[in-house]
């Protein structure tokens, strides 16, 4: 294993330049996203290093999904050298080694479009009050056989369910192989078993501070997807690929620690052992989360995952016990005391997921927004009277409702800023009006020939 393969601290230039001498690295790979959350890099020789590390190596911006126009799109990448990796070898058969960069302007300014910057600078908001915000995703994913062309099918894997072993479980090698190359790039692995659907797959990785998980959410789906092609086989984290069985969810585990790392969601004197900060961060999440979905689930397709009878939590309601509600307190204290919300999918941008729901929850704290009573009872099998009665309301049933929440919110804008806001909302309408124009198998099957 390669010894920087752990590596969590900003290495110093001479440090970078030492190890791609000893491990005979050729290329790097300069990494970033899209608004939308899709892994974007450029690679060049790894005798640029020198530009690199004085960050001189330019992009088109204008090229980028949600960036900047042509008019204005020289930027350039700034490298992150706390995630320096020298990557394993499913990556190439060439010495590479990569970073997540940050996107700037010419002028040395922070770009306002790059996803990892606006997360940036709502964690250092976050931190002037004297809050580290950590999070702890569960990312559930398909593995699909591909077709005759090499084109992914929607015939899954396997027939097993949850947590079924071998010979019913088919893809514990692949697993197992996708945790090795994790574990080598410096991944804690906590959990992989097979989930509830015909080849659906879970692993889980341990929490960090928001800006890591975010890039290991990225990481993690690219080495998911180059594993499993291996296998032939095709990995998506398609919120609902197929009709009839359980969407795949991202539930993010959150908690609030101070500057010394001591978790504030705790306090053993308080009912549930829940601190008043951890009460009111789930007030806020309750409040905000319809302004917010449409960035924890961003897809057209996100909202047939959210529909009642698949496990999939759509009612705004909170629980120290049960998984019917859309936010769930797990049962361990401790250090590991924290608040799960249940509804975001593994296709959202991570950066923006996570500022959308750490801005939610320290609003709950600044505006001291308390929670409703907990819902102890399963809420899947509450009539309508019963849901009355407990003042649950449901979260926003499709990705126009939703934007509609979205463009009235203040507190949205503020968690992605103006540049940001005002691209994801222009690219989810332009979603929603090309979704709304096509035509759908469903409507062939149940009109063509009876009209």
């Amino acid at each position: 294993m390669s010894k920087v393969s752990k590596a969590r601290k900003a290495l110093s230039d001479q440090e970078i330049k030492n190890i791609l001498k000893e491990e005979s690295i050729d290329f790097l790979q300069l990494q970033f996203v899209d608004i939308n959350g899709l892994q974007k890099q450029m690679t060049v020789h790894a005798n640029l290093i020198d530009e690199l590390l004085d960050n001189q190596i330019m992009l088109d911006g204008s090229s980028i999904k949600g960036f900047r126009s042509i008019e204005t799109s020289d930027l350039y990448f700034y490298p992150d050298k706390s995630t320096f990796q020298v990557l394993p070898g499913i990556y190439s058969d060439h010495g590479v080694a990569s970073f997540f960069c940050d996107i700037y302007t010419p002028e040395g300014e922070a770009f306002l479009g790059c996803p990892r910057n606006n997360l940036k600078r709502v964690l250092e908001k976050i931190e002037k009050l004297g809050y580290h915000y950590n999070v702890g995703p569960e990312l559930e994913f398909f593995l699909f056989k591909l077709d005759e062309n090499g084109s992914p099918s929607l015939q899954t894997q396997d027939k097993a369910g949850y947590y079924d072993v071998a010979p019913y479980d088919l893809a514990e090698e692949v697993r197992f192989e996708i945790i090795e190359v994790l574990e080598e790039m410096g991944f804690s692995i906590e959990a992989s078993h097979h989930e509830v659907a015909y080849g659906q797959h879970e692993i889980d990785f341990k929490y960090d501070h928001a800006l890591r998980t975010a890039d290991n959410v990225i990481t993690f789906r690219t080495v998911v997807k180059k594993i499993a092609s291996n296998y032939g086989l095709y990995a998506t984290f398609m919120p609902k690929p197929v009709f009839g069985i359980n969407g795949s969810g991202m539930h993010c585990n959150q908690s609030l620690s101070d500057l010394k790392g001591n978790n504030l969601f705790l306090d053993a004197s308080k009912e549930h052992a829940l601190s008043q900060n951890c009460l009111y961060f789930i007030g806020g999440l309750l409040a905000y989360i319809s302004e917010i979905v449409c960035i924890t689930n961003p897809l057209v397709n996100s909202y047939k995952r959210l529909v009642p009878g698949y496990e999939a939590p759509v009612k705004k309601a909170w629980s120290p016990k049960n998984r019917s509600a859309l936010i769930r307190v797990p049962a361990k204290r401790g250090n590991a005391t924290r608040v799960e919300l249940r509804c975001p999918d593994p296709s959202a941008n991570p950066y923006l997921a996570f500022a959308a729901m750490a801005t939610a929850g320290i609003k709950g704290i600044e505006q001291k927004i308390e929670p409703p009573a907990p819902i102890q009872s399963n809420i899947y099998e509450m009539d309508e009277q019963e849901l009355l009665k407990n003042s649950i309301s449901s979260l926003p049933g499709s990705l126009l409702e939703a934007l509609g929440y979205f463009k009235e919110s203040k507190l949205a804008k503020e968690a992605l800023g103006e540049h940001i806001f005002a691209e994801y909302l222009q690219t989810k309408n332009k979603e929603w009006d090309a979704y709304k124009a096509s035509v759908s198998e469903w409507e062939i099957k149940n009109y063509l020939a009876i009209f």
